[in-house]
């Protein structure tokens, strides 16, 4: 991966603070894009600053983080050339990224714990496109 972006809106905030954590402590580069506190925000503001950083290059990825996930993910694949995939447990993740080469990851700081968001990330992060079969269904897409 080239590089990683990370956002959330104000829900999203405390999560996305402990996910840059973990990403340090594992000597992985990022860029957060913001918020800068847990302030209301509109989280389609956000969700768009990461699927532009994303569409640049196609090993950049994304991280986002709302209260649902579901807001983050409608926004996010507005953009062509961006599969955000809302993940909300191991086998989704995984399947995301094998199946959908997804390229943003979204999720809900509502519906998960934060132990269970870093299981993700990592999952995420780790696991490469089959392409294959599924190759010619993404370009589908």
């Amino acid at each position: 991966m080239k590089k990683i972006f990370i956002s959330s809106d104000h829900a999203g905030f405390i999560l996305k603070e402990s996910i840059k954590e973990y990403l340090k402590n594992k000597k992985v580069k990022f860029e957060d894009l913001g918020p800068k506190d847990d302030s209301s925000v509109d989280y389609p503001d956000y969700a768009h600053k990461v699927a532009k950083k994303v569409k640049l290059n196609k090993r950049n990825v994304g991280i986002l983080v709302c209260g649902s996930g579901i807001g983050m993910n409608i926004a996010a694949n507005k953009h062509k050339n961006v599969r955000a995939a809302q993940c909300f447990n191991l086998k989704s993740t995984k399947l995301s990224r094998l199946h959908n080469d997804a390229n943003i990851i979204t999720l809900g700081s509502r519906l998960i714990s934060k132990k269970n968001a870093l299981k993700f990330i990592s999952v995420f992060l780790n696991t490469k496109f089959d392409g294959g079969r599924h190759l010619k269904r993404v370009k589908k897409i």
